[in-house]
Parts: C-alpha cells; structure tokens; sequence
C-alpha cells in the first residue's frame, strides 16, 4: 500500500567505558559502537526515507557530541555504497554512545534542518544535549502559542520537534538541576499525544521515554557492557542481541543512564495502553515484535479472518494476489485457509524510493511502482489483498492494471483492515477527512455488504470486503482496551486527539484547499505537527 506513511524511527546504542569490549561491536574499539547505528537505521528504514541522522557522544575530542545529518536515504546519508568514505565518516563520528533517526514528514521543508537529530549547543555540558524524536504531539498549537507567548521567544521551524527542544531547554534553564524522570514527569504533563525521545547529552548521559499510552513502540536490549534501544525489535535482533535479551519498554518510562549507572525509571502513571494497531497490520518489519506480539502472527490472523469471510465461488481460476509488500502475510494466510494458490501477480519495483516517483498524480505513481504479470493473471478471478485503503487512488489504478494490462476475468479486493474513517494525530500521515474513502460511504452508520459492494462499484472492482472492526484486537493479540483503534472507530485515547477530530469533522463539511495543509489545524494555529 502507497498512500500510508510513518513519521519516523529512533535508536540508541550506548557501551561502558572501561568494560569488555561487546562480541557485537564491528571491533575491538569501544568507540566503534556508534558505527551501529546506521545499521540499525538500515532495519528501521521503513519508518522514515526522508532524512537520517545520528549524534554521537566521544569524551576524547573536543565536539562532545557531534551530529550528522542530510537528506535521504540510510543508505545515501550515511555514504554506505562507498566504502572509503563510510569509513571516513564513521571515524570522524566515532563514539561510545550515539543516537540515531529516520524521517518522513507529511509537512514541513524537505531540507537538512528538519533532519533529526536536533542539536542544541551551550557552554555548561549538562544543557548541550541532542535528541531524536518519533511521534506527533496533538496539542501541538497550543504548545506553539505558549512558547511565543513568552517574551522574546521565537520559532524557527513549524513542527513538534521544535517544540519538545524548547521544552527540555525551559526544565534545564537557569539554576535547575531536575533529575531526569522529574524533566520527563513535568514534560508528561504539558504533553498530549505521541512521543519516543532518545536523548544524550555531553556528560555523556542517555535517556530513552516512551509515553504514558504507549503509542509508537519502542523496544531495548542490555548483553554485558552494551545497550541498544530502537523503534522496533528487528533492528535490535540484527545486530545479534538475544531474543530473550529484548523487550519493549514500558510506558511512561525511561531508561537513564548516567554517571555509569543503568536504571529504568517510571515517569508517568500508565493506567491506559493506547498501542496503534497499524504498527501490527502495516507500519512494523514483519519480522518485528512489539509489546510481546509478533507482526508476522498478527497479519497471519488478519488473512485467516479475511478467508472466513469469503463468499465469491472458489473453482481451479481463483487466485489469492498481495497487493506487496505489507499484504503479503495476510494474503498467504488467507489463501492456505481456501485452499487456493498465493501467486504474485503484482510485482513491487523495488527500487523505486517512497519519497519521489516522478509523476502527476498519485495513479501515476502507482504505474511506477506496481507492474501486473499478465501469465498470472490472465483470465483468472483475482481475490486482490491490500493491507488497508485510504484515498482509493492507489486502489483504483491496480484493479485497472490487473484487468486492462494483467487480462484477470474478475477483481475482487479483499482488505485486511476496517474502513479508514478518522485521520491520525499522533504519527500517522494519515489523510483529512474529506479526502478518505470510507467516509462518504460510510456517513457515520454502520458497514453494510450493501455499502461495501456501492464501494466495489466506486472503485470499479466486482466485490469488496473489509476486516471488521470488531475482529482487529484479536487478530493484533491485544485487548480493545489497550488499542488505539481511532482511524478505524473515531474513538481518540487523548483530549487534544479528541479536539482537533471534531475540528477535522467541522472542515470536511466545507470545500478542501490544498493550501490549507491539513484539514484539522486549527485556522488560528495552523501548521504542522510531526517532525
């Protein structure tokens, strides 16, 4: 699926000075552990193409900390196709400790000073620190106005990020000496929505939060004198730790590491888990688990609901096709519950990147990236599986390629994720409301076969069928309770998630303006929140 994407991906990798150098460092230089992280970048890839980064820490030369950054790929940023000068760039950035970040942003400049990390110089260590962020803050506009309310305060750039640097500076400004769970409980408190920080300063302190719900993922791992913390547990597992050496942590808390000391620390209370389920279904590398659910066994589950639901004649021209790559699970799933033949119909061009496919339109790009095979599809009834539909452009223009170019007899898409009802506040970049799909199907009453197959017609497919909504929990192995499930059922975890909902909802009865941006900014506070 092409119209969905993440705002970003963090790491962390810190070794202790003075211990055995890790089996898993590249060599037998402590300082060579900085080197991880753009390896482990490389694993989270999927969470941001952007731009990366990464900041690291080396007590020996006179830059503390340093930062790299540049648009682009892993891969291209890091210089990973060119041997020598990789390894010029990982000397001059070598460290014990670093921090790393993929981006993707919905809004904002595509250029250097939006990469992450964030740097931020002073002449006491303690406050010369760099972060990285992933997530969005919901209350983003009213956090924007309460900076510049203040006397001489100004902002440079229209997103989060700024505005979380801002907020670490304000608890570490004048004589204040907060711990570092006081900084984080007091910034718990202003903040309303998504956010993963990992943070390290020039002390050589680090830190790694994750918020109160639990929102984005965020996994670590400890073996002997070596730390690792990513967004996701496949970047961790990559670099050798042990799968019993992995886990997710908590929310609404941290792992600090100062002073030489290893401690997690709660923050905040956590009475409520707000998980997004489309970590399950889309965003996570298949071979990732989160808060104890594999993804791989999720999207299994998803394919298993779909086959149940399945009605259309199934004889020896019936043929299951993923919609690659992310549909592939459920779609193989689905097919071995029928019985029939999992056949990649549709082939992904693999080297095309997210971020820029020449073309006018969202059809366009879909062309570019998705090739039918005819000798797969050729007079066959296609039981075509995507992970989701948003806009339905993608949609539209591959059930055209799998008829008019594949030859299929039949089309029949199969969804393996309910209607996409609600936009995301809090990391998604997801649509406004007037540009979804669903919605005007939908118009807040409940999913019909009626209204799905008035769905298949819109997108000129023979049939439609979506997951319901009431089978995602058990397909994510999760409670309902513990999901954020807001794109799906408009039900929001926060107050600020709730507010701007109601404003989306209030814009999308007038006509959308691409100058606008996003729909649900509020007009007097407009701008953009994921960073």
């Amino acid at each position: 699926m092409a119209e969905l994407h993440h705002e970003c991906g963090v790491v962390a990798v810190y070794h202790w000075p003075n211990r055995d150098v890790s089996p898993l460092l590249p060599d037998d230089n402590l300082t060579s552990a900085s080197r991880l992280v753009p390896r482990m970048l490389i694993d989270i890839q999927n969470r941001g193409q952007l731009a990366a980064g990464f900041t690291t820490f080396n007590p020996a030369r006179n830059q503390l900390i340093d930062t790299y950054k540049e648009i682009g790929s892993v891969a291209e940023v890091f210089n990973m196709n060119r041997p020598d000068d990789y390894a010029r760039l990982m000397k001059e950035y070598a460290g014990h400790a670093a921090i790393g970040h993929v981006r993707y942003a919905t809004c904002g400049k595509d250029d250097r000073s939006y990469a992450q990390p964030f740097e931020r110089h002073h002449i006491e260590k303690q406050k010369w620190f760099s972060f990285a962020f992933n997530g969005q803050l919901a209350n983003y506009p009213e956090l924007r106005e309460e900076i510049l309310s203040r006397t001489d305060f100004h902002l440079a750039r229209e997103n989060d990020t700024e505005i979380l640097m801002h907020s670490i500076c304000l608890e570490l400004s004048g004589d204040r000496r907060p711990t570092i769970p006081e900084m984080l409980s007091v910034l718990s408190q202003k903040f309303d929505g998504a956010y993963n920080i990992v943070f390290l300063n020039a002390v050589g302190d680090m830190f790694v939060a994750r918020d109160p719900l639990g929102i984005r993922p965020l996994c670590w791992a400890k073996e002997g004198p070596l730390f690792a913390a990513a967004s996701e547990s496949v970047a961790l597992s990559n670099l050798g730790f042990a799968s019993e050496s992995i886990h997710s942590l908590e929310p609404g808390t941290a792992i600090v590491i100062q002073n030489g000391k290893f401690e997690i620390a709660r923050f905040a209370a956590s009475p409520h888990r707000a998980h997004c389920f489309f970590e399950w279904i889309y965003f996570a590398n298949v071979a990732s688990t989160l808060d104890d659910r594999n993804v791989y066994l999720a999207r299994k589950a998803l394919g298993q609901k779909l086959a149940a639901r399945e009605h259309v004649p199934l004889d020896e021209d019936t043929i299951v096709v993923p919609v690659p790559d992310t549909a592939k699970a459920a779609a193989a799933a689905m097919a071995y519950e029928l019985k029939l033949p999992c056949l990649e119909g549709l082939m992904r061009n693999r080297y095309v990147g997210r971020t820029f496919i020449e073309g006018r339109n969202r059809a366009d790009k879909a062309r570019t990236k998705y090739t039918p095979v005819p000798e797969v599809l050729r007079g066959k009834r296609v039981l075509l599986v995507e992970d989701t539909i948003v806009r339905s452009t993608t949609m539209r223009a591959l059930i055209k390629q799998v008829r008019e170019r594949g030859g299929a007899k039949e089309v029949h898409v199969r969804v393996a994720c309910p209607p996409i009802v609600a936009p995301c506040f809090y990391g998604i970049d997801m649509s406004t409301v007037k540009e979804l799909f669903a919605p005007a199907f939908l118009k807040g009453g409940p999913l019909t076969p009626e209204i799905e197959q008035l769905m298949a017609d819109e997108l000129d497919a023979d049939s439609l069928k979506y997951l319901p909504v009431e089978d995602l929990a058990e397909c994510v192995g999760k409670p309902v309770s513990s999901l954020c499930q807001a794109c799906v059922d408009g039900r929001y975890p926060t107050s600020a998630g709730r507010r701007l909902y109601q404003i989306a909802l209030e814009n999308s009865r007038g006509p959308a303006r691409a100058e606008d941006g996003r729909t649900y900014d509020a007009p007097a506070l407009a701008g953009c929140g994921p960073g």
